[in-house]
């Protein structure tokens, strides 16, 4: 997100960050970035004076013991404290994203708590499901955008690109890197399955092999033994390459994709260079926002602070779904 943010003309003036991994990553990249390493409960950010507020916070539940929360019945999760920077910098406009399942959590109740205490600090506040193969990023990967705005300011979301682009785009003169291995046993079942194929290409008595109990189950296992082909968008990258469930097997070689080929899958520049074990960089790359997503939006939300005659007139509605 810090990397879209810059490409679209901004000054990163903080980041706050707990894992170490991550911090000598941003340290390494970006020198002159003031990246604080703490836990961000012990973060006072009264009297800070910056334009836009960003964040992730994981799609924690709340405890729901009347029948409408407030910004203190939040507390002890991470979204109180995105919550509190947002109060106490009151910044123009703060944007945060989360999984697309942050919709479904609690029967909704999450959400609608989500919007109600951002919405409580006077700020005009929406979110939409943007999915990163409509911005530039060969890769299927829906995430929910929460935008706020003070009033008076106007936003509209990044207009999807009409040609998404393919692993084969993307994975042009990668460069060569470390990356995950299969055992030789998977590697055995996983020669089976051909480009854009998963475990239901193999052999019968391959799949029950492969598959497990899950062969005799329902449902969600598309995921499973895929193999990605060079003329599609990858699927969702997780935290690790070579989880069973969610597979994401090179198009043509029997393995994981290497870190430098998750990165591009990502959108990270190729001088972006990660720090710690092969695992931790796999999870930093995974959990990351792709960077030209968060580029698109960026770039909306500059032009919403420095070109606002651009910005199409639109109502602000607070969106706020039942399920």
């Amino acid at each position: 997100m810090a990397l879209g943010l810059e490409k679209a003309g901004f000054e990163t003036k903080m980041l706050v960050e707990y894992d170490k991994d991550c911090v000598a990553t941003l340290r390494k990249n970006r020198p002159k970035w003031d990246v604080i390493h703490d836990d961000i409960q012990q973060v006072d950010f009264k009297g800070m004076n910056v334009d836009v507020v960003t964040g992730g916070f994981p799609c924690q539940a709340f405890s729901h013991a009347g029948n409408k929360l407030g910004f203190e019945d939040t507390r002890g999760t991470l979204f109180y404290e995105f919550a509190r920077a947002v109060k106490e910098i009151r910044p123009k406009i703060f944007l945060a994203e989360n999984v697309e399942a942050i919709l479904r959590n609690q029967d909704g109740k999450t959400i609608q708590t989500i919007m109600e205490v951002l919405s409580s600090f006077g700020y005009d506040v929406r979110y939409d499901i943007l999915n990163a193969v409509n911005y530039g990023v060969a890769q299927k990967r829906k995430r929910v955008i929460f935008i706020g705005t003070k009033k008076g300011i106007k936003f509209q979301y990044p207009k999807p690109n009409k040609n998404p682009i393919t692993l084969g785009d993307a994975l042009k003169n990668v460069p060569e890197s470390i990356g995950q291995k299969y055992s030789d046993e998977k590697i055995k079942l996983l020669k089976h399955v051909p480009p854009g194929g998963s475990w239901v290409n193999m052999p019968i008595e391959v799949q029950k092999k492969y598959m497990g109990k899950s062969f005799y189950s329902t449902g969600g296992r598309r995921g499973m033994g895929r193999r990605i082909a060079w003329d599609e968008p990858c699927l969702t990258l997780t935290c690790s390459p070579g989880q069973k469930m969610t597979e994401r097997c090179h198009p043509e070689e029997v393995r994981p994709f290497t870190v430098r080929e998750y990165a591009r899958i990502q959108s990270f520049p190729d001088s972006w260079k990660f720090v710690g074990s092969l695992s931790s960089q796999y999870k930093q790359i995974g959990n990351a926002v792709p960077v030209k997503l968060a580029t698109a939006v960026a770039k909306e939300v500059y032009k919403s602070l420095v070109h606002p005659e651009l910005v199409a007139k639109i109502p602000v509605q607070l969106k706020i779904k039942n399920f």
